[in-house]
């Protein structure tokens, strides 16, 4: 008892070593991030290409057919379409993109081009807030167009459903109206339009993405609490540092009769902590102390009581119930590899607490000793 006493002595009694090991636990935490607001992005980030194919018609005016223009060959025809552009925010991009294709209006044969120079709104991003993660997203757009010659402008809409990181497949609809007398369009002038449906794949290249700005008063707010968490637990963890002080200074015989006094789990916590969502141990340091506490558990008849929890905010009762206790074995392994029994250790897990903040102080596993 007494060598096992020593090792967690020299594994937790230091001031300085519990501060680095909860300032090192720090480092897991979740920074926190603006919804709405993304670092500017490098000029080659965000870069893509498009392809794909569609139909084009154009519509009489007065004309309510509608059936017709995707069936009669009097109206249009399909045809492909390429585009290249770049987002420069999560919600603005843009974008040129060409359409071509062989067609008729009106009775006459036609071989049309539209070259277009587009504004494109991820609304999704816009009303929702930016998330790289997101599979369906719906893009706006507008802008001029040159068809055949003819000034126009155009809107539309597209719908793009992420398949990878670099890979999206889209559906676009479009508006196309041209001046027929070369000028810029005005509504109340004669004019030509033209409808566009398509369908493809988009690639993205270079750097993909947008990395969030940190919010900075929700990060203030946690520092506070991660200070005044740090002070407490400093502040025990001295007290337990001048207990043991003493203890080790007495006399072998006397130290153990005081250590009679422990009923179950012990006095003197360590605590191993996790990631988030994992029963991998969030720093390769966690397991000095737990070598310390193996030398010395090797030689000792003391059980080791190991306790393994979640944090309540993530998932639900069952999940955290499961995940408890695959951190405390993950513990247990980690002791039984350095030559514990595991005739003298306890595994338990209790699932999800809130007992500390930030949450991320509840992903761990603590060790206690015991007779």
């Amino acid at each position: 008892m007494r060598k096992l006493m020593a090792a967690l002595a020299v594994a937790g009694i230091s001031g300085f070593t519990y501060a680095q090991e909860v300032v090192e636990s720090m480092e897991i935490i979740e920074v926190p991030t603006e919804k709405y607001v993304v670092q500017t992005n490098k000029f080659w980030n965000n870069w893509f290409i498009s392809a794909g194919g569609g139909f084009t018609s154009g519509i009489r005016q007065g004309d309510k057919n509608w059936s017709a223009m995707f069936f009669d060959e009097n109206y249009g025809r399909w045809g492909f379409d390429v585009a290249v552009g770049k987002w420069f925010t999560p919600g603005l991009a843009l974008r040129l993109k060409f359409n071509g294709l062989d067609g008729a209006y009106e009775g006459k044969s036609f071989t049309q081009r539209a070259y277009r120079a587009e504004a494109m709104f991820n609304a999704s991003n816009m009303l929702m807030g930016y998330s790289d993660t997101r599979v369906w997203n719906v893009i706006p757009f507008a802008g001029m167009a040159f068809i055949g010659g003819h000034q126009g402008m155009d809107v539309g809409v597209q719908s793009s459903w992420n398949l990878s990181p670099r890979v999206n497949l889209y559906l676009e609809a479009a508006l196309f109206m041209a001046d027929r007398h070369g000028k810029m369009l005005k509504i109340n002038e004669s004019y030509e339009r033209y409808m566009n449906f398509s369908a493809g794949l988009t690639f993205n290249l270079g750097e993909t993405g947008f990395q969030p700005v940190p919010d900075t008063d929700m990060m203030m707010a946690l520092n506070a609490a991660e200070l005044d968490v740090l002070n407490d637990a400093l502040a025990e963890q001295q007290a337990q540092n001048a207990q043991l002080k003493n203890q080790l200074a007495q006399k072998p015989r006397e130290v153990v009769k005081t250590q009679t006094v422990y009923k179950g789990a012990g006095t003197i916590p360590q605590s191993v902590f996790f990631n988030l969502n994992s029963s991998v141990m969030a720093s390769p340091r966690e397991m000095v102390n737990l070598q310390a506490i193996a030398n010395a558990a090797q030689q000792d008849g003391s059980k080791l009581y190991i306790t393994g929890y979640a944090d309540s905010a993530t998932g639900d009762a069952t999940y955290n119930q499961a995940l408890s206790e695959k951190r405390a074995e993950a513990v247990a392994s980690a002791l039984e590899k350095m030559g514990i029994s595991r005739a003298n250790m306890v595994v338990a897990g209790k699932g999800g607490v809130d007992t500390l903040q930030p949450e991320s102080y509840n992903r761990r596993v603590i060790i206690t000793l015991g007779e």
